[in-house]
């Protein structure tokens, strides 16, 4: 029962910690350090609640007199005396022993459900970009103002990236009308950043637990706040080979103009774009913003972002970063150990 009541305590923490970061001003000063912190509370949550349910429920019923069993072990052998595989003497059933086995399912589903819709917002993101990279074939072309993208003839400023294996940036006539060519530069800048750093499998998870936890705030802010770290992230490095003031210009035209992205793509400033495919119930686009957003907090977060090229605030102490990468290991060292070790 001590793997137990590890797993659920830190179960409980990553929740309590997710409306910390949610709220706290420190990520925006070192977005690479909040989204390590992000992934290992989501991670961390996850091993932590699979296996606390299984643990719960494994405690009672994978055991025989003599032998001591915890961790996966546990779990696995009272999983096999649920479905009849083998045997463990007379059982008297009482509440208790009812609680365990629902317990113990719980957790086996609840596994099984991040798994699928892991695997679900991979197959949706993949078709979408096949989609996407077909329609580009047809109608995208080049322009020596913006070497190594594609255009597309649309009026509305967009600006964005498909990411994966053939990865195209897009930039629609819209904007090269908008932009001049020092801000063109600049959003370039961003989204080769995006593609670079691969910041779609980072905001895979967050996308697909959202999809899974529509109902839940945690799951809300979690992919809100990711989703506005990474780009932050792209805004820095984009900041660091051009001025950061012509990438704020950019992104103030753009999202004025209300230019959308497609899902399965990242893009440069995508308000309308993000409040459109969500309320429409679409797959969402991974890196974009969380589903039903508000456009005021869309709109908070476009000023958040230029505020902060214009006004860089300083980073973390490195002892700040050392202690947060503890944290965040921790997070996801301690769960893994008390499911597999026995304790």
């Amino acid at each position: 029962m001590v793997a137990v009541v590890l797993l659920g305590t830190v179960a409980i923490g990553c929740v309590a910690a997710a409306h910390l970061l949610a709220s706290a001003s420190w990520p925006r000063r070192s977005p690479a350090v909040a989204i390590a912190l992000w992934q290992a509370v989501g991670l961390g949550w996850g091993v932590a609640t699979v296996g606390a349910l299984a643990g719960f429920g494994a405690s009672g019923l994978g055991r025989r007199p003599g032998i001591g069993l915890s961790g996966v072990a546990a779990a696995a052998r009272a999983t096999r005396l649920l479905v009849g595989a083998g045997t463990a003497g007379p059982r008297t059933w009482d509440a208790l022993a009812a609680f365990r086995v629902v317990s113990l399912l719980a957790g086996i589903v609840l596994l099984g459900v991040l798994c699928w819709i892991l695997l679900a917002a991979i197959t949706v993101v993949l078709r979408a970009r096949h989609r996407q990279r077909a329609l580009l074939g047809l109608l995208a072309h080049d322009d020596p103002k913006v070497p190594g993208a594609l255009v597309v003839d649309h009026p509305a400023a967009a600006a964005y990236c498909v990411p994966g294996l053939r990865s195209a940036i897009v930039i629609s006539a819209g904007a090269l009308d908008l932009l001049d060519q020092a801000e063109l530069e600049a959003v370039l800048a961003h989204e080769r950043a995006h593609l670079r750093a691969r910041h779609d499998l980072v905001l895979l998870p967050f996308s697909a637990l959202l999809r899974a936890f529509r109902w839940s705030a945690v799951a809300l802010e979690a992919n809100r706040e990711v989703a506005l770290l990474v780009e932050m992230m792209a805004d820095d490095r984009a900041g660091r080979r051009l001025p950061a003031r012509e990438l704020a210009t950019a992104l103030l035209r753009v999202g004025a103009s209300g230019g959308q992205a497609p899902p399965g793509a990242l893009a440069v400033a995508d308000t309308a774009g993000e409040r459109g495919s969500r309320t429409r119930g679409t797959s969402a686009p991974v890196g974009a913003r969380a589903a039903r957003v508000p456009a005021t907090t869309l709109d908070g977060q476009l000023t958040a972002r230029v505020a902060r090229l214009l006004r860089p605030p300083p980073g973390l102490p490195v002892a700040a970063v050392i202690l947060l990468c503890a944290v965040a290991a921790l997070l996801v060292v301690a769960p893994t150990a008390a499911v597999l070790l026995p304790l």
